[in-house]
């Protein structure tokens, strides 16, 4: 492997450890692009700040939106993290060099990095972040067939969108019958799902599961009996939205009082939706869920 491929492979070991945001790859960019304009190899914690900085601004302006682009920066990341990927080297009193083959292959760096994290965020998002541009939100809304195939795309792919546009159309749905209906929760956690409070006693679960078998739901039912109280339970007001459920274990949880949705009745959820204003509303709810997920913060801790 030769120095560019190197340089590469480790960006793409960050991008594919990376949970929420490209922290790393962004921290590395602007180094290479303070090596470029400047010829400086040895960098203090608030130098390695400040390139971090501009490179999420940088990315902000090239993607036209800041989703899943940087995290706060933690001073442990030069020492600890950009360190073991051999971006930066310590050179005592809390200095560090950035290193060749990162020095020599800088230019073809600042080039590249910007679309592979484009790439990345796309794979990962697809046309979400758009969806905070109202005219587009408009245009997807007012063609039912182009919003229904968005809806079903995004729905199947993975946990955090099957939460977040679950959520939106269920939301819009209860809206037009006066009532409420909270996410408190974010979607870190997919093996617990994500709760929805309202304001009429129900709790909605999503999780992004199938369920076929009795034992199956009998381990559901018994996580939900840790998370919610056994009133709640007995009087039916814990319902689980789920990917997909066979009739025979919807009537065995019906018959322990939990109703459940499937992917299905989401879907078709969203086909009811007649009104334009509804239909862009829950694309509006989707970014904006989406939005409070992965914004971009660059907030400095001082370890």
């Amino acid at each position: 492997m030769n120095d560019e491929e190197s340089c590469k492979a480790i960006i793409n070991q960050m991008l594919k450890k990376s949970q929420t945001k490209a922290i790393f790859p962004l921290i590395t960019l602007g180094l290479v692009s303070d090596y470029i304009e400047s010829g400086r190899q040895i960098f203090s914690h608030a130098e390695i700040k400040i390139s971090y900085e501009r490179a999420v601004d940088f990315m902000k302006d090239f993607l036209k939106h800041d989703l899943h682009i940087g995290g706060r920066y933690e001073n442990a990341y030069p020492s600890r993290d950009l360190t073991r990927y051999g971006v930066l080297k310590p050179v005592g009193d809390m200095k560090f060099e950035l290193l060749p083959p990162f020095t020599t292959q800088a230019q073809t760096l600042l080039d590249w990095i910007p679309e592979k994290i484009s790439q990345h965020i796309s794979a990962r998002l697809g046309g979400v972040p758009f969806l905070g541009n109202r005219q587009i939100r408009s245009e997807l809304a007012e063609d039912r067939v182009q919003f229904l195939e968005l809806i079903g795309s995004h729905i199947n792919e993975s946990p955090t969108k099957f939460e977040i546009f679950s959520f939106a159309i269920i939301k819009v749905h209860l809206e037009r019958f006066a009532c409420k209906i909270y996410r408190d929760t974010r979607t870190s956690a997919h093996d617990k799902g994500v709760d929805l409070s309202t304001n009429f006693g129900v709790v909605y679960q999503i999780k992004k599961l199938k369920l076929y078998s009795q034992a199956k739901a009998d381990d559901i039912y018994a996580e939900l009996k840790v998370n919610f109280d056994n009133e709640r339970l007995s009087d039916g007001n814990v319902i689980l939205v789920i990917d997909d459920i066979s009739k025979e274990i919807k009537n065995y949880l019906i018959n322990m009082k939990i109703q459940s949705i499937s992917k299905s009745d989401i879907l078709k959820l969203a086909s009811q939706f007649e009104d334009i204003e509804d239909r862009e509303k829950v694309l509006r709810i989707v970014f904006e869920e989406f939005r409070r997920e992965y914004s971009s913060t660059t907030r400095i801790i001082r370890s």
